[in-house]
């Protein structure tokens, strides 16, 4: 199958990529190496794709039209999962006009190319802080999304909105899957376990956010590959199929992928200590803007669409990360953390 995702440098395009590389499927991946974290990591990232035949690489930004639209000319894909976004809660409240541009500039132009080539399937990532500070747990694809506590998350919520007026008005079949903190070997370095795990290991302390009074359904990389792996062959036949993110009108849904398991702040410290072998020196902060204290994911529709639901263990996949970790960086720990 021609397959084009976008953000191929990134930590999920990565891993999507190159399972789908290893499936057999001609890849297309666009990344525009931005420089939000390290550039290096993502640089390797590509370069481990581009030792697969069938990868083409393309490196330009999302607001690029032109660009874009050459690289959809070329690969006339099958299938699009559109992966790229600028990241990150509370850098949005610092950098919110990168936000704009990549993620509503970006996505419509991606929306653009998928209208004018009509895939059989345009898959987006969407996240879970699309559901704000909704006391109403496990959060459920059916239930309303009108107050986003975030830029980013009130980005994400219109990237869902365009990309389903999109195919309402061009039959344009379309999955959004709402990701819950992810995490994984080959992280980013913004995220909380890339993070304590370098500070630790430099003798740092962590930021331990509202006093560690929080709660993440973390979701292991290669679960959430898996799933969308699997939804890839599920596009939505039409207006009003019977799983709750459905739409009345149009052949598109959303969807969750998380782990359906909420693991508290402090447990998630100590999977990672024990993962290290020794202790975080904690720094314990109140709640950040634009942070929600909960998330946890009502998987019952992905199961019931596929037969799977992401279950792998936190300490698991936290021992995953330590390792791969502990083999990437060679350099002396306290360079490391410099580098954060």
């Amino acid at each position: 199958m021609r397959i084009l995702v976008t953000g191929t440098a990134g930590f999920i395009g990565f891993h999507l990529a190159r399972r789908l590389l290893r499936d057999g499927h001609d890849v297309t991946g666009i990344d525009g190496m931005t420089s939000y974290y390290d550039v290096t990591l993502k640089q390797k990232r590509h370069a481990m794709l581009r030792e697969f035949e069938r990868f083409t690489c393309n490196e330009f930004m999302l607001e690029d039209a032109q660009a874009m639209e050459n690289a959809f000319t070329r690969c006339n894909p099958e299938l699009v999962v559109h992966l790229a976004a600028q990241a990150g809660v509370r850098y949005s409240i610092e950098n919110p006009g990168t936000y704009i541009s990549a993620n509503l500039i970006g996505t419509y132009n991606v929306l653009e190319q998928a209208r004018r080539c009509q895939p059989a399937h345009l898959m987006i990532a969407s996240t879970s802080s699309v559901y704000g500070a909704s006391k109403n747990v496990p959060f459920s694809e059916s239930q309303r999304c009108d107050h986003p506590l975030s830029l980013y998350a009130a980005t994400k919520k219109a990237t869902e909105e365009l990309a389903h007026s999109y195919s309402h008005i061009w039959k344009l079949p379309v999955t959004a899957f709402r990701f819950f903190t992810v995490y994984g070997p080959w992280g980013r370095p913004d995220m909380a376990l890339f993070k304590f795990t370098a500070n630790t290991l430099a003798g740092r302390p962590i930021d331990v956010y509202n006093n560690g009074n929080m709660e993440r359904d973390f979701t292991y990389i290669d679960d959430l590959v898996e799933a969308i792996c699997l939804l890839s062959r599920k596009p939505p036949r039409g207006p009003g199929e019977s799983d709750p993110g459905a739409s009345p009108v149009a052949p598109y849904r959303v969807i969750n992928i998380g782990n359906s398991h909420p693991v508290s702040l402090m447990a998630f410290i100590e999977a990672i200590e024990k993962a290290l072998g020794q202790p975080c020196i904690r720094n314990y902060m109140p709640m950040q803007p634009g942070d929600v204290p909960r998330t946890w994911a009502d998987c019952s529709a992905l199961q019931a669409l596929t037969g799977f639901r992401p279950a792998t263990p936190v300490q698991a996949g936290v021992d995953a990360f330590v390792e791969w970790y502990r083999q990437y960086y060679r350099a002396p720990q306290t360079t490391i953390a410099k580098q954060q």
